[in-house]
């Protein structure tokens, strides 16, 4: 059984306009919450597909970006914990040792990346909303769907963690 998505002919050519105008920020936003430029062009494919399915339904169409940012980080958190649920059920399956891969230094940058990789996914994300994307306090929070505090105490924790990782300032 194939799912098909039906546009409305009226609202075509206004998906197709938002689509040119936030596809190049909504890839920046999932390449830096994923890490793999393959990965992040199926997060924004995923998530205009599922805009274009309740395109109609939109509370406030005038809020498109911010619900295409909400739309990915929430594509991006389903994708972990699925990732997650299959990684602990191989677990209990099998006993796996992983060997740990020790790169050489190919400077701050990448340094400063890797940290930023190895932080939890929300930490990850309020980082990249917030210094990445450039969002305000309160834009990134509702990207998160929570309030000013709880997100500012997630950039805190992240900051912690980078600054010990990279035993230095982070951005």
């Amino acid at each position: 059984m194939r799912a098909t998505v039906t546009v409305d002919d009226s609202t075509a050519p206004r998906l197709e306009e938002l689509y040119i105008r936030h596809a190049p920020a909504a890839l920046r936003l999932a390449y830096f919450l994923t890490g793999d430029p393959e990965a992040a062009r199926d997060l924004v494919q995923d998530a205009f597909v599922r805009i274009a399915g309740r395109f109609r339904h939109l509370r406030q169409p005038d809020a498109f970006d911010a619900y295409l940012r909400r739309t990915i980080v929430n594509l991006h958190a389903s994708g972990l914990r699925r990732l997650k649920v299959e990684r602990s059920s191989l677990a209990r399956e099998a006993v796996l040792t992983v060997p740990v891969a020790h790169e050489d230094d190919h400077g701050a940058r990448d340094e400063m990346w890797n940290a930023i990789l190895g932080l939890p996914p929300r930490q990850r994300a309020a980082i990249v909303l917030r210094f990445y994307e450039d969002l305000s306090e309160w834009q990134s929070a509702e990207v998160l769907q929570c309030s000013v505090g709880a997100l500012n105490q997630l950039v805190v924790r992240a900051m912690a963690t980078l600054r010990t990782r990279i035993g230095k300032d982070a951005p």
